[in-house]
Formats: structure tokens, sequence, C-alpha cells
């Protein structure tokens, strides 16, 4: 496995990590969470000026046509900065998509609008009784003359309150729990009988409540093979939680680094807090965690895009065991250094905590990848 960065991904990383630093502080970041969209549209604008919302798009599609470690060092930069705009929703699970089972004409109508930040996506894909059983599907699709005709709801869909357009999963035959069955469609999110009740998440992160009711789409709005599309999602969501491990390393080195900082700062009987031996054996757990967290961070992204379902899901699954199990040793070090500082609104510290809380319970948590990596 190579280790090393090449000149692409140096860039990548050294333009994201500027754009985060020069325009993603603290204070810019509550606003932007404060406002109506949730996300900041000039900032998305200039992602997408920057050649950021299309690294893996294809050349073809007005992309870079990079890989997913191509992509992974912006989501590390990402998660340094606990940006909130909706590039995981967007980029890599709706790009994602689109890009490996679209027709030649939903990649051109669809990809280069992405690339071009006019187009945001969201993977409507849970729903209210499936937790992490992605086969759980219990909106419908009919197939009604040319026209599908699709029913049910769907939860904490990300980015969708944003998002153009919506990749709805649906059953087109079969029962609830089937694996065959499911299918893919691409439905307007402003379509008949779509209806959106957005949310914050507890990392202030926006979400939403879809209920479809008789939305009617065409043929041409199928995804993927017809009855086929679990080995999609399942791919997508293996993406989609590799992803997830680089913005939570990405966030425990920006904590540790704000950490250690603190130590050498704050005073306390006559001497900053970080020459007590106690509190810099602390932090050098935490150290260590981010370590273990890092070196299982290059497995996932090795094989975030492996054709082999089952090779894909061990090693997705490991790395996120570990990294789940390494941001709580990282956030909850943290919280303790800082002491009742990190508890307020109004410090950074506890913000990365709650993203790195949240994560963990993203695209499966501990307990159900333990199962997953368990079950070979």
């Amino acid at each position: 496995m190579e280790f090393s960065a090449s000149e692409t991904q140096t860039m990548l990383r050294e333009t994201a990590e500027r754009l985060v630093r020069d325009r993603y502080g603290f204070e810019e970041r509550k606003k932007i969470i404060a406002s109506d969209d949730g996300y900041s549209p000039a900032l998305w604008r200039e992602f997408a000026s920057l050649g950021l919302l299309g690294v893996e798009v294809p050349e073809d599609f007005d992309g870079s046509g990079g890989g997913f470690d191509d992509i992974a060092v912006v989501l590390e930069a990402l998660g340094q900065g606990l940006v909130v705009e909706p590039y995981l929703s967007t980029v890599v699970l709706g790009a994602g998509l689109v890009a490996a089972a679209g027709t030649p004409e939903q990649k051109r109508d669809v990809l280069p609008r992405v690339a071009g930040g006019e187009l945001q996506l969201a993977l409507a894909h849970g729903e209210p009784q499936s937790r992490y059983a992605l086969n759980h599907v219990e909106t419908t699709a009919r197939k009604d003359g040319g026209y599908y005709v699709i029913d049910g709801r769907k939860a904490v869909v990300l980015g969708a309150d944003s998002a153009g357009l919506l990749i709805v999963s649906a059953r087109t035959s079969g029962k609830t729990q089937d694996a065959a069955g499911i299918s893919l469609f691409l439905v307007e999110r402003q379509a008949a009988g779509v209806g959106v009740r957005a949310h914050p998440n507890v990392d202030d992160r926006r979400a939403a409540e879809i209920s479809l009711e008789g939305v009617r789409v065409s043929q041409d709005a199928l995804l993927g093979p017809l009855d086929g599309a679990l080995p999609l999602i399942e791919a997508a969501f293996d993406r989609g939680a590799a992803a997830l491990c680089c913005e939570a390393v990405g966030a425990m080195s920006a904590l540790n680094a704000l950490t250690l900082d603190y130590l050498k700062t704050r005073n306390q009987f006559g001497r900053p807090i970080g020459k007590f031996q106690v509190l810099q054996h602390r932090m050098a757990d935490m150290v260590m965690a981010e370590q273990q967290a890092r070196s299982m961070l290059y497995l996932a992204i090795e094989n975030a895009g492996e054709a082999n379902a089952a090779a894909r899901r061990q090693a997705i699954s490991a790395a996120k065991v570990q990294i789940n199990k390494s941001a709580l040793v990282v956030g909850r070090g943290a919280v303790q250094l800082h002491g009742g500082i990190a508890m307020t609104m109004e410090y950074i510290a506890g913000h990365y905590f709650r993203r790195l809380t949240a994560i963990e319970k993203m695209m499966g948590d501990t307990d159900y990848h333990l199962s997953r990596f368990s079950e070979g």
C-alpha cells in the first residue's frame, strides 16, 4: 500500500486546507449554521471553482477523473475544519452512484452540474424502521404505463433540504427484507408528491424526513438495473463509511492540536498545566489513538472502491471500528483536559466531539461493524 501523497493529492490537500483555514473560522461557521440554508452557497461555488467537487467525476463530464484516494485528502481537510457543506451527500454518495450506475444520458445531465456547483444530490435510502439494514426497503415503485409511481417514507436523509435531485431507493418487487427487488430512481426534490421536512442533526449538519406520495417519474429516471440496486447501495455506503473515516481522522488531528495548544497556554498553580505528568500521559494516549486511526484509514482508502464486496466489507468495517474507538479516546480526552470550557457552545472543542460522536453512528456504528466483520 502506498502511503506517500502524489503531486495531485498534495495540491488538493493544500487547496482544501487553505480554503478551510482562510474562509472557515469558528465564528464564520456559526453564522453559516444559523443561516436559512444551513450551509454557504458562496463557499460551495468556491469549492466548484477550485475543482473540489469534481475530483472523482470523469474527465468526459467536466471532472478531474481522480480516485477515492484523491478525494480522501479533501475529506480529511473538511474534517479538520468541521465543514458543514453537503460534500458527503452530493460528491461521495450522490455523484458516486450516478458515475457507477448512470446511463450516458444521466451522467451528461448530472455530473457536469455537480462538478460545477450547480446541483446538489441526496441519497434517500434509510427508512424509519430500517436502521442499518440496507435491504430493508418498504417504499414502493409500481409501473404505470411509461412511468413509475413511488410511495413511501425516507428518514434522516443527509443534505436533502438543499439537494435539487434525490436518489430514491424503492421496492419494485419482492418483500420488505428481500435482497432482490430494490431499484434506484432519480427524483426531482420539487416534484409533485415529494415532502421534505428538514431538521438539524447533533453535529450541526442538516438532514430531512422525506415523504413520497404518488410521485410519478419516467422510465428514464431508473438509475442502474431494475430490481438489482442493492449491490450498488452497499458499495455506496461502504464508500460513505470510508469518507466518514477520513473526516474523523481530520477532526481528531485538529482536536489534538487544539488540546495540546491549550495545555501549553493554560496556567494553573503558577505554570502551564501541560507540565503535569498525568496530563502529559493523557495527551500521549490521544496522540496514539489518532495514529492508530490513521493507520486504519489507509486500509479504508485502499479498499473503498474494491470490486470484491466481501473484501471491501471486511476492510471498511475493520477501519470504522478502530476509528470509532480512537475518536472516543480523543473526544473524551479533549473534553476532560479542557475542563468546563469544552462543554460550552462558544468553544470549538465540544463541536469536534459532537461531530465525532455523530460519525460513530453514521453508516453503521461500532457494534454493527464488529458484527459485520465477524460474519466475514
